[in-house]
């Protein structure tokens, strides 16, 4: 049995085409700021950098600006922080970062020593002293070794924070790079272990082998030795696919089952193929689903809608499984039988298995559960774990030797703890607890609902002080995301806390349609023609807590990144009444030309291709890029971006703020150099974008 819950191209999706006017969508002469999509030309710099110097003297002069950053970097750099772990064979797996280590160690200890107070590290990789030595921004990025000794490894680096990454090979038990190990320059794509002597590579391999979303589509064979241009194809997509590519399955005593291919449709829909007998065969499973591993000897195939098989029609969200050599040998002749089924407000929400069991987690109107799955004489035997109700539960690292997981529990007021469990012994053990950062005591959580403009009820969280007076004063922050079927669960407020409520304000979840906390479904019912629907239940919830006196516009801000800047976009501009702080954090924000701007149009299954009339009438009408017109009347936006972001890429914001600047609209604007999509590197750069966003929300919110 065993826990390869397959892997692949899927894993990472986002775009870029030429910039160029086709089928009446704007082009460079429609926009007079299409310059600002040229990343790191002389002329956007400059741009960026003064634009840096209005936002810095605006808001780094502020003297709550300084003790905001000292309280975030203590936070960050703190000695009591209980280092996150995963299990290897060489142990516990911990990459660590701080004041003397901004970039990163990798480093292990062991069980028992991690049970104290002050574990007893061995450093194996020291990020910064390699990024010293070679003159690199490097960021790390992880490794991805060969199961199960997990010895020979490929470091993945990014320069500066981007996506894309270089991998070179590293011996983790001589502590070293490999002379004329496995190397690939910087680039998007996978690369799987067959064996220490083999991998399979889907990258870019030169001209025509990347898809219209820049991403690879093309899977070979690289045996050691030899050069990229020598490897085997063994797979090859469309150039139309988001992504494409092929891995290896392996089974729970890592053998090697069989191979498994996938064509990446759109961002949401893929098409699955199994290797027999040498030939490709096409799954006939629907496109949004995905198989989900081996375990016990079954295949696991997880679904996003319902289908109908074997005579049952089983719904969205449901897990399910057949025997693995019965698929091996016909995989269009099986019967899959039920492992799990949703119940009303319900959702998976992650899975891992150890070498003796699966754990699948559920998300139950939002709040956790794990539940232990053991296959017995041709049955799912299934066992809840005894873990905290009422919070997020999230499944951690698992071990391939033994039935042993990591676990963890929180929510936005509670640090997170985490629990070892043995599977073999049914014995759970509350094994850290991470430090307060801020003082709960006298703070609520609430979960409440809004009514969307369709009448749909909208869930969200509060968390306030008790003593809250309802008259409309309360500086309130609300944030979410709503996309991509990804779910905004409570988790601990550390930073938020000390920096935000301890300071007087309010926290405001929202759970909008679009994302993934009540499944599949309640993601597919706002994508596309209908996403304007998540952006109805965001501006539902703002109104809900302006109604029932919690805050009022004068003292509502809204934040949100990516997806999630989005979403402030279309907020602010379609009720600009309602707010007056906006951060709008490395955004898509141009939803006419987001296709021709980074991976954009990777991303075009969930909101449609304004190239098609009758899709760009679903887009126009919410474009926060093109409300921004002259005589407009919006709150003061912040907007943040960073060079380095090759997923969204900084001119979405860029452009924004230059478009304010032109209109006389007030706005600030802030990009770092470094950072990438996710923002932040390290904990100075972490730092000090949290004392920026805090303190700008304090001058518009409080002041």
């Amino acid at each position: 049995m065993k826990k390869p819950l397959l892997g692949g191209t899927a894993a990472a999706l986002a775009l870029a085409t030429p910039a160029a006017a086709q089928d009446g969508v704007p082009g460079p002469d429609d926009d007079p700021f299409i310059w600002l999509e040229d990343a790191r030309s002389d002329e956007a710099l400059a741009w960026v950098s003064a634009e840096n110097e209005k936002t810095e003297a605006a808001l780094f002069t502020d003297p709550r600006f300084e003790e905001l950053r000292k309280d975030a970097y203590d936070i960050l750099t703190a000695d009591d922080r209980v280092p996150g772990v995963s299990i290897w064979p060489q142990g516990l797996m911990n990459f660590w970062q701080d004041d003397e280590n901004p970039k990163g160690l990798v480093r292990f200890t062991t069980m028992e020593s991690y049970r104290t107070d002050d574990p007893d590290w061995d450093v194996v990789l020291d990020i910064d002293a390699l990024a010293k030595a070679e003159g690199r921004e490097w960021v790390y990025r992880g490794l991805n070794c060969l199961p199960p000794e997990r010895k020979y490894c490929l470091l993945a680096l990014s320069d500066g924070g981007k996506d894309a990454s270089e991998l070179r090979e590293f011996d983790l038990e001589k502590r070293e790079f490999v002379e004329g190990g496995f190397f690939f320059p910087e680039g998007l794509g996978s690369v799987q272990w067959i064996d220490k002597d083999t991998v399979i590579v889907t990258r870019d391999w030169g001209d025509g082998t990347l898809t219209e979303s820049e991403y690879p589509y093309v899977s070979k064979i690289l045996k050691r030795g030899q050069s990229l241009d020598q490897a085997t194809e063994i797979f090859r997509g469309e150039p139309t696919d988001v992504s494409a590519g092929a891995s290896i399955v392996r089974d729970g005593d890592y053998v090697i089952q069989g191979r498994m291919a996938s064509r990446g449709l759109n961002f949401h829909e893929r098409e699955y193929y199994w290797e027999v007998d040498g030939n490709w065969v096409k799954l006939d499973i629907p496109t949004k689903a995905n198989p989900a591993g081996i375990v016990d000897g079954q295949m696991l195939l997880s679904l996003d809608v319902p289908w109908e098989s074997g005579g049952v029609t089983y719904p969205a969200d449901a897990l399910l499984s057949t025997d693995l050599e019965a698929f091996k040998a016909n995989p269009n002749g099986v019967t899959w039988e039920p492992v799990w089924l949703p119940a009303d407000r319900q959702t998976r929400r992650g899975a891992n298995s150890t070498a003796g069991s699966m754990y699948v987690g559920v998300l139950d109107n939002v709040r956790g559960r794990v539940y232990k799955y053991n296959y017995v004489d041709g049955a799912w035997v299934k066992k809840q774990l005894p873990l905290p109700d009422n919070a997020t539960l999230s499944i951690g690292s698992a071990s391939d030797v033994t039935d042993e997981v990591l676990l963890y529990s929180t929510d936005f007021l509670n640090p997170t703890t985490t629990w070892f469990y043995n599977g073999e012994t049914d014995q759970l053990e509350q094994l850290k607890q991470q430090p307060e950062r801020f003082d709960a005591d006298g703070y609520v959580i609430e979960q409440m609902e809004a009514t969307s403009a369709d009448g749909s009820k909208i869930p969200y969280f509060v968390v306030r002080a008790e003593d809250t007076v309802m008259d409309g004063s309360t500086p309130t922050l609300l944030t979410g995301y709503g996309g991509f079927q990804v779910s905004r669960v409570p988790a601990y407020l550390g930073s938020t806390g000390k920096l935000w409520l301890e300071r007087g304000g309010a926290y405001v979840l929202g759970n909008m349609r679009g994302g993934g906390e009540f499944g599949p479904e309640w993601h597919q019912t706002a994508i596309r023609e209908n996403k304007q629907r998540t952006w109805d239940d965001f501006i539902a919830i703002a109104q809900e807590v302006v109604d029932r006196g919690l805050t009022s516009p004068d003292h509502l801000g809204i934040s949100g990144g990516s997806q999630g800047g989005l979403l402030v976009g279309t907020a602010f501009t379609q009720r600009p009444d309602l707010f007056d702080a906006a951060i709008v954090a490395i955004p898509l924000f141009d939803m006419l030309r987001y296709h021709e701007i980074g991976r954009g149009a990777s991303w075009i299954g969930e909101y449609g291709d304004p190239r098609i009339p009758e899709q760009r009438e679903w887009i126009e009408p919410y474009s926060p890029y093109q409300k921004l017109v002259p005589g407009a009347q919006f709150p003061k936006v912040l907007y943040v971006t960073s060079t380095a972001d090759d997923r969204t890429h900084p001119s979405h914001g860029r452009k924004a703020a230059a478009k304010m600047d032109a209109n006389g609209q007030p706005y600030l604007y802030y990009e770092d150099m470094v950072g990438g999509h996710s923002g932040g590197n390290d904990p100075e750069q972490q730092a000090k974008l949290l004392a920026l966003r805090y303190t700008y929300l304090m001058q518009q919110l409080m002041d």
